[in-house]
């Protein structure tokens, strides 16, 4: 017993001690930030640091001695990415809290709070589940799309762009939606329905049907994005889906391994029959493998997706292999078009830049200033009367590229 006691107090100092070495890193971090200073190398030994540091020193070259990246001089896409890096860092390099995630209490706050819409959102669907064999194709069509919209505004609860704020959703996802059908600024639906119809007609028992979704947000949006997930298998529009995750806690709300597994086992354990059900139906999926989960480093580190064939080409070859590409959340898009001030009307094919891996959509509520595709006026016509528009999250694209 003695020994034991021994053991615990020891295991409790180590944690003590190395809490005060990941708050004086992340104090130094801090001080960085707030007085401008130069961008540093990293300094660990984690797999991506080497990644890390070439681009650094990309960055550098770019300058053309005009000073190195600075926290203010720099691409704010970049300088946000690194100071989550950093902030990773300084758990990693101090075990016994290496792999502590300082975002989790958020996440799961996120979810407990958003319990009404959850329990509306799996209610909903496991009625529809009942009849689901009896739907026509026009039936069909406008249940992906009421799934679709639910997933494309339960992007609004990002932790990361809510600052502290509740971002929970709070009523359900379902009743607003005839509602928020203008604020979809460009609106692919029906684009996604006909090349999943297409390819369900082109499919042969050997070539299944393969949709991936590049999460975002953990809590609501991610059970809205499983909703629709077992809805396109249940429909028989897909045959397999997969989920890429982040490897590491990223823009505090991102969804890790451990989330997607906290919450399926969440709605498992649920007190309420249709939660419960989609919690057992889930990890059933996973179980046969017609879900996969999977992460990889590229997801965080700073490159827009452009460079994904060159830095990433595992991670470019897989997703070569899918039918549809679904990409959620700002910070996808941001990556998707090089966080650059496209002109509006510069179409979105053009501003992925040579990124066509397969085809792709991008489900996304706008919260930072780069958008394309879009007709022309329509950003000017929306920005005369609502000057934040591009960053308040009230407006949403499902915006398709064929990847031809």
């Amino acid at each position: 017993m003695f020994r034991i006691g021994t053991f615990v107090l020891h295991l409790f100092q180590k944690g003590v001690e190395a809490e005060k070495r990941a708050i004086s890193f992340l104090s130094k971090l801090r001080n960085e930030l707030q007085t401008d200073k130069p961008v540093t190398p990293l300094e660990d030994e984690l797999p991506d640091a080497a990644l890390w540091n070439q681009y650094l020193d990309y960055q550098r070259n770019l300058s053309n001695g005009n000073g190195g990246p600075s926290w203010f001089q720099s691409p704010w896409l970049y300088v946000e990415c690194y100071m989550y890096r950093r902030i990773h860092a300084a758990l990693a390099q101090n075990p016994p809290i290496d792999n502590f995630d300082v975002f989790k209490e958020g996440k799961a706050q996120n979810f407990f709070e958003s319990q009404e819409a959850v329990i509306a959102l799996c209610t909903y669907f496991q009625e529809l589940l009942k009849n689901i064999k009896d739907l026509d194709e026009k039936q069909l069509q406008e249940e992906l799309f009421k799934l679709l919209q639910v997933s494309l505004w339960g992007n609004k609860c990002d932790l990361s762009f809510s600052a502290g704020e509740d971002s929970s959703q709070k009523s359900s996802p379902l009743q607003s939606l005839e509602n928020m059908i203008p604020y979809i600024l460009v609106n692919d639906m029906e684009k996604l329905w006909s090349l999943l119809v297409n390819a369900k007609k082109r499919n042969t028992e050997k070539s299944n049907v393969r949709v991936d979704i590049i999460l975002d947000n953990a809590g609501f949006e991610l059970v809205s994005d499983l909703v629709l997930a077992d809805f396109l298998l249940s429909s028989k529009l897909a045959d397999e889906v997969h989920f890429h995750g982040k490897s590491i806690p990223w823009y505090v709300s991102d969804t890790t391994k451990h989330d997607f597994n906290w919450t399926i086992k969440q709605l498992q354990s649920a007190n309420h029959m249709w939660m419960s059900r989609c919690g057992i139906n889930w990890e059933g999926n996973l179980k046969k493998g017609v879900w996969v989960y999977r992460d990889h480093m590229f997801w965080t580190l700073p490159h827009d997706f452009s460079s994904m064939a060159e830095v990433a080409p595992d991670l470019y070859a897989d997703l070569q292999k899918s039918n549809l590409l679904l990409f959620k959340g700002d910070l996808n898009y941001r990556k998707l078009t090089g966080d650059r001030k496209w002109e509006y009307t510069v179409p979105f094919h053009q501003a992925l830049n040579k990124f066509h891996p397969a085809p792709l959509c991008s489900l996304r509520t706008l919260k930072s200033d780069t958008q394309a595709g879009l007709k022309p006026g329509q950003g000017e016509q929306i920005q005369a009367s609502e000057p934040e528009w591009m960053v308040n999250g009230k407006y949403g694209v499902v915006q398709f590229d064929a990847a031809l």
